[in-house]
């Protein structure tokens, strides 16, 4: 046992993200006795004191058996309909299962716009929060029936990250059908060196991840992705085989399983999580080089008089990018001002405001409360 590993024992709130592979029959519907083994190992955890949110897949892999199909449809409104339909399966699975070891689950369905929305993000976080203080294990999933772009885009890697910093968790397990991350696919090159340990962020991580299998919507680099959200408020990542016995229990006894993905010291705020992770940007600020001093090095705000051009169309308070006149993106933020006005206001100084707008909301265009910076 090394530092590292010694010190997840001590982690005491966990999101474990279980993936298509491991609990379906190669997408034919759930694999019942797997799925209980989990429930079994996350009961025990629970037993110790340990905090856990799932995040599963399999909803629609369910969903096509119950309907007799044998391929995923492409046609959305299927899609839809097969996860509506296996969303029931796959709660009913996992209720009955944990209710022979005396443990209440309840059922926690998220789209983008609960994360998106700041009202709305701090109403979930609270509720799972609640859940979790009443011993009550949630199971989350996207709620695929009702947001389109979330089948069409979204992938529970990416919402269990997201999950790991609603709560903020200590820990996240990344479960799948792969012992950790490679240097490279070990199923095409036999050098294939296994990675222990890194650092959540580091770039050169992504060059080794692979494509996404066939039954679930993530892969290597949707688990990457993930970790790199959970690393904001300070969660550690495991990316794991779930074919392993007992990894769960192994993990929390701090044996060396999988790969292990630190974090930064620094903790973004919980403001600032929540800026991080937003995905729907509605438009670019093209900034020019004293601004991108002054955002990078300084802190400041984004002011009308450092903005060269704009693109998109937003509302006052939407999630804009900034980026220096090469396109790199080096911030995003909540734009005090909608796109109309702000074309108005850009490159003049913030006195004038009042005079071009007949209104002067704010002064910066951008406030640095309100910015995160990538």
């Amino acid at each position: 046992m090394n530092k590292e590993r010694e010190k997840v024992k001590a982690k005491r709130r966990w999101v474990i993200k279980i993936g298509s592979a491991l609990i379906t029959d190669n997408g034919c519907g759930l694999k019942h006795n797997v799925l209980d083994n989990w429930v079994n190992q996350i009961s025990v955890l629970n037993e110790r004191g340990i905090d856990i949110v799932i995040v599963s897949s399999g909803a629609v892999a369910e969903g096509l058996t119950r309907l007799g199909w044998k391929d995923r449809p492409n046609i959305v409104s299927k899609l839809q309909a097969a996860a509506a339909v296996g969303q029931m399966g796959l709660i009913q699975a996992y209720e009955v299962c944990f209710q022979k070891y005396n443990k209440h689950t309840a059922q926690v369905l998220l789209t983008h716009d609960d994360i998106a929305d700041r009202v709305r993000y701090l109403n979930a976080r609270t509720s799972l929060n609640t859940l979790l203080q009443l011993n009550v294990i949630p199971i989350v999933n996207e709620n695929d029936t009702v947001a389109t772009d979330e089948i069409r885009f979204g992938d529970n890697d990416t919402l269990a990250g997201l999950v790991a910093n609603l709560i903020d968790a200590e820990l996240l397990v990344l479960l799948t059908d792969q012992k950790g991350l490679y240097t490279s696919d070990p199923s095409k090159n036999e050098s294939a060196e296994f990675i222990e340990k890194a650092e959540a962020n580091d770039p050169a991580l992504i060059g080794y991840a692979g494509e996404s299998n066939t039954q679930g919507r993530g892969g290597m680099r949707t688990k990457l992705k993930a970790a790199s959200i959970a690393a904001k408020s300070n969660t550690d990542t495991i990316i794991t085989s779930g074919n392993e016995k007992s990894t769960l229990l192994k993990i929390a006894d701090g044996n060396i399983v999988g790969t292990l993905l630190t974090t930064p010291k620094e903790t973004l705020s919980a403001r600032k999580q929540w800026l991080a992770n937003q995905s729907h940007v509605k438009g670019t600020f093209t900034v020019d080089s004293g601004a991108v001093v002054a955002l990078e090095r300084s802190g400041k705000s984004l002011l009308p008089i450092g903005v060269k051009s704009i693109t998109g169309e937003f509302k006052r308070g939407e999630m804009v990018s900034c980026a220096d006149e090469n396109g790199k993106e080096i911030a995003r933020g909540l734009s005090n001002y909608n796109s109309t006005q702000a074309r108005l206001i850009i490159g003049k100084s913030s006195k004038d405001i009042q005079t071009l707008l007949d209104c002067a909301e704010e002064d910066e265009i951008i406030h640095r409360d309100n910015m995160i910076l990538l």
